[in-house]
């Protein structure tokens, strides 16, 4: 089921929170996102095979699946484009992905030569036509995946932060955003340790998005940081959080037993 997270009469985004039943099908909760614009569309990291039907339906409210300009990709990770071959088939959509990256996509194709289908985004990132709007591609490179892009609607003002901001809550509090920011940081520190690769990169990533009128940073795993107080609290702790490379020791690379 969708969840409304804009809607001006022309420009609506849907999130998606159910559609992999982490506990059901043994995979990780993942969420996914449709902007549509004037009969255009995208789609933001919609997932695999698992995410398919239910996206498909929902956005034939809208527009056409034929008419699906996009997918963008935040990186190359299976629970973000898996499903790939099948948008290639039921639309005329390009996807969107880091130019570290394009060479990877076909690997989720059945081999047909679809390089004409695959644009390569810069690592200064780029804006994104839709509609009437453009859909701004933000460089998060190391948030977690080497090229990595975060997707910023200034029309509805929702930053869709992929990994960064990821949350580990239970499945069904997923499609809640974010009420009390403290007691959140449980759910989403020893991900960020692990995946983020460290506080430097935080810093510039803060830097860059504070510049941004932000309402609503949503992350492609659990809950959403809805209102100025919450997207600020967020970005505090990115920018002071220790992580990846500032942990490592000697330990964490010994020869096993």
């Amino acid at each position: 089921m969708a969840v409304e997270l804009f809607n001006d009469g022309k420009h609506i985004v849907h999130a998606f929170y159910d559609l992999v039943d982490d506990s059901a099908a043994g995979a990780v909760q993942c969420n996914q996102f449709l902007i549509a614009d004037h009969g255009h569309g995208a789609l933001i990291d919609p997932g695999g095979n698992m995410t398919y039907g239910g996206l498909l339906m929902d956005m034939q409210q809208y527009f056409s699946s034929k008419d699906l300009d996009y997918i963008l990709a935040s990186h190359p990770d299976p629970d973000i484009i898996a499903s790939v071959n099948k948008w290639f088939v039921a639309s005329h959509c390009k996807v969107l992905i880091s130019s570290l990256w394009t060479r990877f996509v076909p690997h989720f194709t059945t081999g047909k030569d679809v390089s004409d289908r695959i644009i390569g985004i810069p690592d200064q990132g780029v804006r994104i036509p839709l509609g009437q709007c453009k859909i701004i591609a933000l460089p998060a490179h190391f948030l977690h995946a080497e090229g990595n892009f975060q997707f910023y609607d200034p029309v509805s003002k929702i930053l869709f932060s992929g990994d960064l901001g990821a949350s580990l809550v239970p499945h069904e509090q997923a499609a809640q955003p974010v009420t009390d920011f403290d007691s959140h940081i449980k759910y989403m520190e020893g991900f960020h340790r692990r995946y983020i690769v460290s506080r430097k990169i935080g810093r510039f990533w803060g830097n860059m998005v504070r510049q941004l009128d932000i309402e609503q940073i949503v992350p492609q795993h659990g809950s959403r940081f809805v209102g100025k107080n919450v997207v600020n609290d967020f970005i505090t702790w990115v920018e002071t959080l220790e992580c990846g490379v500032d942990l490592m020791t000697q330990n964490n690379y010994t020869i096993p037993a």
